[in-house]
């Protein structure tokens, strides 16, 4: 059985997995006539991307 710590960390790469998913799929479209907000939003995946690595690395850790 995992501890809590190992599934909230589960459910935090679903959140951050989830939300990079809107960005890519949805509020890039919408922004494509808005280069900074393009930029924005491509920077906030980045962060995404490297938060989900993060807690993949640490969930390999604990389980």
């Amino acid at each position: 059985m995992l501890d809590n710590n190992a599934y909230n960390i589960m459910r935090q790469i679903v959140e951050e997995h989830t939300s990079l998913w809107r960005i890519k799929d949805d509020y890039l479209k919408d922004a494509q006539s808005d280069e900074t907000l393009v930029a924005v939003w491509n920077q906030i995946a980045e962060e995404k991307e490297s938060d989900i690595a993060k807690l993949v690395a640490e969930l390999k850790e604990r389980i």
